[in-house]
């Protein structure tokens, strides 16, 4: 769904967003085959911090910035010239193996007093930031530095957007009203995500009402006093009542609170973000935020991005509309009533989408399960990397924030030498982050002889995934392999670290593979035990996948429209925006539910950047054909992985695409795509 990014010079765009961010019965891990539980490599890089009891938080946190400080104080005491470049991705190294997995663990330890602990640490790690992007002693330094080559002048250039965009340039007044922004909307933020972290509602239903819904999502779950099933509202239990509870008033109870996350508080946090944003942007001439954080970005500018969402809508609206009349004549049919008589509620969407796939292609996401144990599609999403990639991953011991994550050493090919780490953490608990997401807590460089490492953090069904959730596991992974492969000469331009609105493609890229048979046969590899999908299954799920395909990009669309009126010129009151641009769209606003209080994209990094999704998407559609009819092809992919993924932000976008292609990028894939 996303990865979460760490970065003092993506945190000034971000305007303190430090981090954003997306089976069978319980047994314990096991290894894909041919692997060893031995210790990890020795290498440079620290083992993850074992934090037990919010103290040691505490300490960690101060020690940490103790040391940081005397890095700053030295390097403000520099001469000047290259040097100041490299201290500065010095101490950016320094920073991520003093806060990243203090970041990390906000989103993932089971202990709640260590998550506050850990999320009070990362308050200070805000102020340090916003303090040192305003450095003028450093940030003159810095306009002196000549650059060697060209990658060094990528960094100075972004490196001096980032002291720019933090008010290292304005005047002392509102230099200081910069910084306290930043230090109030991280504080914001972090309230907005624990409030979903930490949320506990259970929606009661009778076993009469869960009629439809796999028994599996609800047999063993609690009971109330009058012996009602009390269901949470994770994806593992939201979804299968949504898709399948065939009485349309228990799709609509969990609905509802499902879009009532956040609550009243989560409103009216988004709406002082939304202000103090837009008078950040004012600070520097900017009537709008988006304008502000646009000009850094590939898209450049608001209007061009309206542009653009504008293209998508004019491809998608016909087939929406088209899409919508269908799930209404289902609706109908399933209640044999006249057509004219039935109006389609949001709530009915998901039920019949699934519905009409089952009846139209005789698919049913839940009947994929049995197929795809967790730890085995873990172990063939591995194996594909393996295969296409070059790079060989073996299972490690590392004691970690819970009895069930997962380490793995990554190396460049079977005897190879060791390149990263990738953490696993793949089912759902009370107060972990509920949806699909990396953390590129650490980050490599060539100059430092420094590995990376990254988190996968999903939660999934421990009885098996669905296809649709393999692709999302395929997904992060992606996020997780630029991370792991970069091969960038300093730490503040490797892995993800890359243009918002590029950063989803190099995953979104890898969706479509769960969908190729020849990739399916891998799943023997890792799992010999584990029966094929049959051919028949498969094929129906890929014309099934195309069903809804408008009423999907349609809804993406309204969601990037919204970020970009929420941090546009003229946005109000978020929800009575979101209303009126909800009410627009053919199936209207439903009075009493609020949305934008778990819209958290919007609060963290993706501000003014959830247009990326489908921005990355027309990129990503773009990429695959590259691939077309050799999707396991090694040589392709080691050029990709040489091209695109080990450069991190060393080197645009642009040039990265035009290198890989062998021509200049362009939307025609995404849009062949649409029209499908």
């Amino acid at each position: 769904m996303a990865v979460a990014i760490q970065h003092w010079v993506r945190l000034a765009v971000a305007v303190g967003a430090v981090v954003s961010a997306a089976a069978a019965m319980s047994s314990s891990p096991v290894a894909p085959p041919g692997t060893e539980q031995t210790d990890l490599p020795a290498s440079d890089e620290p083992p993850f911090p074992r934090y037990e009891t919010p103290q040691q938080v505490a300490q960690a946190c101060q020690e940490g910035l103790q040391r940081l400080r005397g890095i700053e104080s030295e390097l403000a005491k520099g001469s000047g010239g290259d040097d100041v470049l490299t201290g500065l991705d010095n101490l950016q190294a320094a920073g991520e193996d003093a806060s990243g997995p203090i970041y990390l663990l906000v989103n993932v330890h089971p202990d709640k007093a260590v998550r506050d602990a850990a999320q009070a640490c990362t308050l200070q790690w805000q102020d340090f930031w916003s303090s040192l992007l305003q450095n003028g002693r450093i940030y003159r330094l810095l306009k002196q530095a000549r650059p060697r080559d060209a990658i060094d002048r990528e960094l100075r250039r972004d490196s001096l957007e980032g002291f720019e965009d933090a008010g290292a340039g304005l005047r002392p007044g509102a230099r200081r009203r910069a910084k306290a922004i930043q230090d109030r909307i991280t504080a914001l933020r972090q309230a907005f995500d624990q409030r979903l972290r930490d949320d506990d509602t259970k929606v009661a239903f009778t076993e009469d009402e869960l009629a439809g819904v796999p028994e599996g999502v609800w047999r063993e779950a609690p009971r109330n006093q009058q012996g009602q099933v009390l269901l949470g509202l994770d994806y593992p239990t939201y979804l299968p009542v949504l898709g399948h509870a065939t009485q349309a008033a228990a799709r609509e109870r969990m609905w509802r609170a499902k879009l009532n996350e956040g609550g009243e508080a989560n409103l009216q946090v988004l709406a002082e973000i939304a202000r103090l944003r837009r008078e950040y942007a004012s600070l520097f001439g900017f009537s709008s935020y988006a304008d502000f954080a646009l000009r850094r970005r590939m898209a450049k500018s608001e209007r061009r991005v309206q542009g653009f969402l504008d293209s998508v809508k004019q491809a998608v609206v016909e087939r929406e509309r088209r899409d919508l009349q269908e799930l209404r004549e289902a609706k109908a049919r399933h209640l044999q009533q006249p057509i004219e008589t039935v109006k389609l509620e949001r709530w009915d969407v998901f039920f019949y989408t699934e519905r009409v796939r089952r009846e139209r292609y005789e698919v049913d996401q839940e009947a994929f399960r049995p197929y795809f144990p967790p730890q085995q599609s873990l172990a063939f999403v591995l194996r594909l990397s393996e295969r296409l990639f070059g790079v060989h991953f073996e299972r490690r011991e590392m004691a970690g924030w819970h009895p069930e994550l997962q380490a793995y050493a990554v190396y460049d090919g079977k005897g190879g030498p060791y390149l990263a780490t990738l953490l696993v953490d793949l089912y759902p608990r009370p107060g972990k982050y509920n949806h699909a997401a990396v953390w590129s807590y650490r980050s490599g460089s060539t100059r430092l002889a420094r590995t990376p490492q990254s988190a996968l953090v999903v939660n999934f069904d421990r009885k098996g995934l669905t296809l649709e959730e393999l692709e999302t596991l395929l997904h992060e992974l992606g996020h997780a392999l630029h991370n792991n492969l970069s091969r960038t000469r300093h730490v503040s331009q490797a892995g993800t670290s890359v243009l918002r609105d590029f950063v989803e493609a190099p995953s979104q890229m890898l969706e479509d593979w769960v969908y190729d048979p020849q990739v399916l046969k891998l799943f023997a590899e890792v799992c010999p035990e584990c029966k094929p999908v049959p051919p028949a299954m498969l094929e129906q799920a890929v014309k099934a996948k195309h069903f809804g395909k408008g009423n999907f990009t349609a809804r993406q669309h309204l969601f990037a429209s919204y970020d970009l009126a929420l941090h546009g010129r003229r946005s109000g009151d978020p929800l009575e925006l979101w209303a009126r641009m909800e009410a627009a769209t053919p199936l209207g606003h439903v009075p009493g539910t609020r949305f934008p209080a778990s819209f958290s994209h919007v609060v963290g990094g993706y501000a003014a950047g959830y247009y990326g999704y489908l921005w990355s998407e027309v990129i990503a559609r773009d990429l695959q054909t590259a691939f077309a009819g050799r999707r396991l092809d090694p040589a392709v992919g080691r050029r990709y992985r040489d091209i695109v993924l080990a450069q991190g932000g060393q080197v645009p976008p642009k040039i990265l695409l035009q290198r890989f292609l062998g021509r200049p990028t362009n939307a025609r894939a995404y849009f062949e795509y649409l029209a499908r």
